[in-house]
């Protein structure tokens, strides 16, 4: 509800300032008579009190919006990033999805011959999702290493937060191309 009026306030705040600049700039380049100049400025600050209760009235407007502005740009946002929230008998256990994607990776890069490695994960009412990207070298076979993969990814997961995994599905990208080696010849 704050963000909503936040926006509406900004909406408003850029009107007015938008507004004010195209009557200075009008105003700087002689759009305006001199005679109407000044009996609109004697209009504002003499005898007329609707007048200048009404640009008072705005222009402290204008001043609160700009002070609220200044406080929400200043303010730090407590809210770091998704994360999945655990509540244990002895209060309340934050842990970030990087944190977890971490822990994937982690545990996914312990199965020899996989490369360049990418992990996602989901939150769900099952458990966790987590979707494993990653380059193969070809040396095995696909199935068994995605496999091992899948048991070493969910069993880290589950023993390092205490969260259960419902799925780990493990994308096949592409195979890794393996440096030829050249033996230089001498003749």
């Amino acid at each position: 509800m704050i963000k909503v009026l936040d926006r509406l306030l900004l909406f408003l705040y850029s009107f007015a300032i938008w507004a004010a600049s195209v009557v200075v700039i009008v105003a700087a380049s002689g759009g305006f008579s001199e005679k109407w100049m000044k009996d609109f400025i004697s209009e504002m600050t003499g005898e007329s009190r609707v007048v200048q209760g009404s640009v008072l009235g705005v222009a402290i407007i204008v001043f609160v919006v700009s002070i609220r502005f200044l406080i929400v740009s200043v303010k730090r946002e407590r809210h770091n990033g998704p994360s999945i929230n655990q509540r244990t008998e002895h209060g309340d256990i934050r842990i970030s999805v990087e944190t977890v994607e971490n822990l994937a990776l982690k545990a996914a890069s312990r199965t020899r011959g996989v490369k360049d490695l990418r992990a996602r994960v989901r939150v769900s009412e099952a458990g966790l999702g987590i979707m494993i990207r990653a380059f193969v070298d070809g040396e095995g076979s696909i199935p068994t290493l995605s496999e091992e993969m899948q048991r070493t990814v969910s069993q880290q997961i589950e023993e390092a937060t205490g969260i259960p995994v419902a799925e780990v599905s493990v994308f096949i990208a592409n195979v890794t191309q393996s440096p030829t080696t050249y033996k230089s010849r001498v003749e």
